[in-house]
């Protein structure tokens, strides 16, 4: 038996008297036909299969393949064979494989609600979060359990049987031991047996970020002692136009008129116009190392930030302008030497601290001294600078950092190591304090102001 498997090519031309025609084509295959429909419905097929398969691996467990095996090990020994505890075995193990299918039901009932007291701690605190389950279902909800992500690990809350339109509400304790970024949540609810033969999860969308800020501690708004007043400091630098009067020089041409002292003018007869103490405004750069190899521990690490952070929001409440810089990742295999940083976001003082929250150790990073380098350059009218670092850089390298500002702008390097004894130095012309806990800060600024 053969097949025709050449297309046929139909033309019909239809003419009427109004001199209109019309003509339509049709071609036919059976073969290509045949092949389409093939091919489309092995593809139905394949969806369908991966589509099992994924569900059956979601849903049988290691318990419930056990189960599996032992059924069909079993009943296909012991039937045969007239073994009695194969055959038993078997039996038991499919009696509790369609015991356990009546808890996959209903597995979407719950309607979960996520709500957190706070998107934004203190390290060290914890943030209570409530839980609420609701069956939405019509029929009563099994018990079951809801999995609540949060950072890496996982709390679980057990939800016991909901009829319909009843609520369960379950406080959740999110630790918030250590700074960080956190996300609580997607909620995942897993509906499954008592014995764990087979579940059913279910995942909703409600996702929470929490930011646990680093510790910090209130600093007076002198301490810093090298700006006077919050509208700015008068410098050494004369001008010819300012607030604060220097002294009285003869009229040069291109002076302002605006500036000529009259009472002068009379009793010298010549114009006499005024000089001033150029007046910069408090800008506060502050330099964070994150450097792997800057610091010792992660412990000191986290007290560096935490005097970063403590230095930043007083700054920021004072008025001043902040920079709060960190030194920039740069690529592993770089061929030649990359300056680059980070500045933080001083907008006010919660932007600060969402941006300290995230921040971690890196290994290959730009050095303290190229981060205080570029944030000299990108902010000539600074007034005081701090480099905030750990015990792991020697002296010599914290000169390197601190001669990156200019000769008039004041300098403080805060190195935290956990070990060392809380003191001041001074090394050049740059002032040093050694701080092992976060309130040797306040103290140590104190001297320093006075010093």
């Amino acid at each position: 038996m053969s097949f025709d498997t050449e297309s046929r090519l139909t033309r019909t031309s239809v003419s009427e008297g109004t001199g209109f025609a019309r003509t339509r084509f049709g071609t036919t295959g059976r073969t290509t036909v045949l092949a389409v429909r093939g091919v489309q419905s092995w593809r139905r097929l394949r969806r369908a299969a991966t589509a099992t398969a994924r569900w059956v691996a979601e849903t049988v467990t290691v318990a419930g393949w056990l189960m599996v095996v032992t059924a069909a090990l079993g009943l296909g020994i012991g039937l045969p064979l007239g073994l009695m505890e194969f055959t038993a075995a078997g039996v038991v193990a499919l009696v509790l494989l369609v015991l356990s299918v009546p808890f996959l039901f209903s597995a979407r009932a719950y309607q979960v609600d996520l709500r957190l007291e706070h998107d934004r701690v203190v390290a060290g605190t914890q943030v209570e979060g409530t839980l609420v389950v609701t069956n939405v279902g019509a029929a009563p909800a099994l018990p079951g359990r809801i999995d609540v992500p949060v950072g890496d690990g996982i709390v679980d809350v057990h939800v016991p049987l909901l009829r319909h339109g009843h609520t369960h509400t379950e406080q959740v304790v999110v630790p918030t031991h250590r700074r960080g970024i956190i996300t609580v949540g997607p909620a995942r609810t897993v509906r499954g047996d008592p014995l764990g033969i087979l579940k059913r999860e279910g995942t909703w969308d409600d996702v929470h970020t929490l930011y646990i800020h680093p510790v910090t501690t209130a600093l007076r708004s002198t301490t810093t002692g090298y700006i006077r007043d919050l509208e700015g400091s008068a410098s050494r630098t004369v001008v010819d136009a300012d607030f604060s009067f220097h002294a009285i020089r003869p009229y040069v041409a291109g002076d302002s008129q605006r500036q000529i002292h009259w009472k002068s003018t009379a009793k010298t007869g010549t114009l006499m116009v005024r000089q001033y103490e150029e007046t910069r405004r408090s800008r506060m750069v502050i330099a964070l190392a994150v450097g792997d190899d800057e610091y010792a521990s992660d412990d000191e690490f986290e007290l560096a930030v935490s005097a970063a952070a403590s230095l930043g929001i007083r700054g920021i409440r004072d008025g001043r302008d902040v920079d709060v810089v960190v030194g920039g990742e740069v690529p592993e295999f770089a061929r030649r030497r990359i300056r680059t940083i980070r500045e933080l976001t001083t907008i006010t003082t919660r932007t600060l601290l969402d941006d300290l929250a995230g921040l971690d150790r890196i290994e290959h990073v730009s050095p303290l001294r190229d981060a205080a380098s570029l944030a000299a350059e990108s902010h000539p009218d600074v007034s005081i600078g701090f480099l905030v670092c750990g015990s792991a850089l020697t002296a010599a390298q914290l000169q390197s950092a601190a001669l990156a500002f200019p000769a008039d702008v004041g300098v403080i390097a805060v190195t935290c190591s956990l070990e060392a004894e809380p003191g001041f130095r001074t090394l050049g012309g740059m002032s040093v304090l050694s701080i092992g806990l976060l309130d040797d800060l306040r103290q140590l600024l104190s001297r320093a102001a006075q010093s």
